[in-house]
């Protein structure tokens, strides 16, 4: 069976384009909505979602082509992260929001920035856990080692050859990920880790969309809004591993390139935060939601 959050309501949401999302709905009060990164679901959320649905409506969505949520065909814009945030917009106010704050973990920061820069009179905090914006990710990875990112590179290929490498041993590829990027392995138990492989395994060519966007016009994107200036106007926190000082770059000052009220945090944990030092990231959060 399936794992789910302890007290929260499964549903389905239609939003753009008759694309429906699963999403786990929890607590009551003022809003937060939780994104999920890679190879992952909205469970990872399960230990911070519990906490903070003691004061607020927590709402943790599966992003399009990932989870039990639809998974359409790609189209060039269909896995943007423009796409993906809009969706984020329209699911929050068809559960009767109109204002919230967001929190993403990896593909679902990402999701989030691109929400708080297009939608900034919704998105009220944003959080980051442990990524890069777009263009920041791809600069410095400028003239790294092959084995830093290379997924990034195998996911950005023309349709085709990707999806095919990947899909032949999909457990073996995304497993990967979850045992080099976890400090703990026991954070994620054997159900939450079948489960995370599952949904994987059943969403290759729309998970490489994602990343393939992320290559090519979630780039466009960005650009554009540093050309224009456009910054996150709200309060922001981000929480990251000390990559800085690994690769040689100042995280902190990328960061506050993009953000006006920005708090950074660097953290000990691996890279599946929410799930190995879930207490750390309810507090970071807690902090952030305090802020004006």
């Amino acid at each position: 069976m399936m794992p789910k959050i302890p007290g929260f309501a499964r549903r389905r949401v239609t939003v753009a384009d008759g694309v429906a999302l699963n999403v786990a709905v929890g607590g009551s009060g003022s809003p937060i909505v939780l994104l999920h990164g890679f190879p992952q679901t909205h469970l990872m959320w399960r230990h911070v979602a519990a906490d903070l649905a003691a004061d607020h409506t927590v709402i943790c969505p599966d992003l399009r082509g990932y989870g039990d949520s639809d998974k359409p065909a790609d189209t060039g814009q269909t896995y943007s992260k423009r796409t993906m945030a809009a969706d984020i917009v329209e699911l929050a106010k068809a559960l009767g929001h109109d204002r919230f704050a967001l929190a993403g973990h990896d593909r679902g920061a990402l999701v989030a920035v691109r929400a708080g820069l297009d939608h900034p009179a919704v998105v009220t905090h944003l959080a980051s856990l442990d990524v890069l914006p777009t263009l920041d990710s791809w600069d410095v990875m400028r003239g790294r080692s092959a084995a830093v990112g290379f997924h990034l590179y195998l996911m950005a290929q023309p349709p085709g050859l990707p999806e095919t490498m990947i899909a032949a041993s999909a457990d073996t590829f995304f497993g990967h990920f979850l045992d080099v990027w976890a400090v703990d392995p026991d954070a994620i138990p054997a159900d939450v880790r079948a489960a995370y492989l599952k949904a994987s395994r059943e969403a290759v060519p729309s998970i490489v969309a994602d990343y393939r966007a992320t290559a090519t016009i979630d780039v466009e994107h960005d650009e554009a809004d540093r050309r224009a200036g456009h910054r996150l106007a709200m309060p922001v926190t981000v929480l990251q591993q000390d990559w800085g000082a690994a690769l040689g770059f100042d995280a902190a000052g990328r960061w506050r390139a993009w953000a006006e009220n920005l708090e950074h945090r660097t953290v000990t944990s691996g890279h599946f935060m929410a799930e190995e030092a879930p207490g750390e990231v309810v507090k970071a959060l807690r902090d952030l939601l305090a802020r004006s």
